[in-house]
């Protein structure tokens, strides 16, 4: 799956899996477990592996 990210979605930058936290500026910020927010290299190039809506209901975040 692959279109442009939202806060909420899970994302692939290189070897990483992240979540969109927020978007400052058209800069998206990501963040996963064990490391603090940092800025994707390049948001357009982000692969979103799961939308926000989709790990909803999945149980997958809290709402």
């Amino acid at each position: 799956m692959t279109s442009q990210a939202c806060v909420g979605d899970e994302v692939r930058e290189g070897a990483s899996t992240a979540l969109v936290t927020d978007i400052r500026n058209g800069v998206v910020w990501l963040r996963s477990p064990g490391r603090e927010e940092w800025p994707a290299d390049d948001g357009r190039a982000l692969r979103v592996t799961r939308t926000r809506e989709q790990r909803i209901a999945a149980g997958d975040v809290s709402i």
